[in-house]
């Protein structure tokens, strides 16, 4: 009797034991836990080499669960979700006027900035049925205050605001998209993507999504930063079917224009991320 109940500790314990696995941790707090904020997990299995559903270097590669819980890399193939852009570097990385933002007052609208390289059509993706759409964006921007086109570095420590976002237009037509599928104004729109001059009135409206920005002040003249900073942001939207473009829309805004120079900002002069995941629906 003595015997069997030191087994049946002994199971108890080496179970309870091994309920939980920490790596880098002796306090686990899930079935397995790696600890550290540099850590990562890898699986053979589902790397390049080894799986044919792995996008390769330079692309993201989606892992979805299936029903008996195992990990699998999501295919080209896969009829519910399909990944219609994933790009390292998505806008025309020049700084000239097609990517300038002229600095205004606040309570201006955006104004449209940046071509995709390639062109439109080089970069249109077409929907064969309603999906919600994942929008994952990281746009690089930089900023002088500009005076008889000889570029300075802002210096005058007036705070500035940054603002991006992204619309779709139909790439056929060029137009706009302001309502979702359901026929909902995106975002709560329409937003004013181009705005003339003089900021009285809007010359092009349309669905803004992933809207995110930053400050920017400077006040150590040459030695400033004024370039490789990013704005980064998601968001999803429900869309029919047809052919679609990503474009981009921003804004630099400054509250008191008072002797504050002819600031502008370069949308995309650097390395621009974009992906986009259509998952599909009935």
């Amino acid at each position: 009797m003595k015997k069997l109940i030191f087994i049946f500790m002994l199971l108890f314990l080496v179970v309870n034991t091994f309920a939980q696995v920490g790596i880098n941790t002796t306090n686990p707090q899930q079935a397995v836990h790696v600890a550290g904020a540099t850590e990562n997990v890898r699986i053979d299995g589902l790397n390049e080499t080894n799986n044919s559903n792995n996008l390769g270097s330079g692309s993201t590669s989606i892992v979805y669960v299936d029903a008996n819980g195992d990990l699998i890399l999501g295919g080209t193939g896969d009829a519910n979700v399909t990944l219609l852009i994933d790009s390292d570097n998505y806008l025309e990385d020049v700084e000239n006027p097609t990517n300038v933002i002229i600095q205004t007052g606040v309570n201006f609208g955006y104004n449209p900035a940046g071509d995709p390289i390639g062109g439109l059509f080089a970069n249109s993706f077409t929907l064969t049925g309603n999906a919600i759409l994942e929008i994952n964006y990281s746009v690089s921007w930089s900023i002088y205050n500009e005076i008889s086109l000889e570029k300075k570095r802002i210096d005058d420590l007036r705070a500035r605001v940054i603002q991006t976002g992204i619309y779709f237009i139909d790439t056929v037509t060029e137009v706009p998209i302001i309502n979702d599928v359901d026929g909902n104004p995106i975002n709560g729109g329409p937003w004013c993507i181009d705005t003339n001059a003089s900021g009285t009135g809007c010359l092009e409206y349309g669905g803004l999504l992933a809207l995110t920005g930053q400050f920017y002040n400077n006040g150590d003249g040459k030695n400033g930063a004024y370039k490789g900073f990013k704005n980064t942001a998601s968001d999803y939207v429900k869309l029919g079917p047809g052919t679609y473009t990503a474009l981009f829309a921003a804004y630099l805004q400054v509250e008191d224009t008072s002797g504050s120079g002819a600031a502008k900002m370069y949308l995309g002069s650097g390395k621009d991320e974009l992906q986009i995941v259509a998952y599909y629906y009935d």
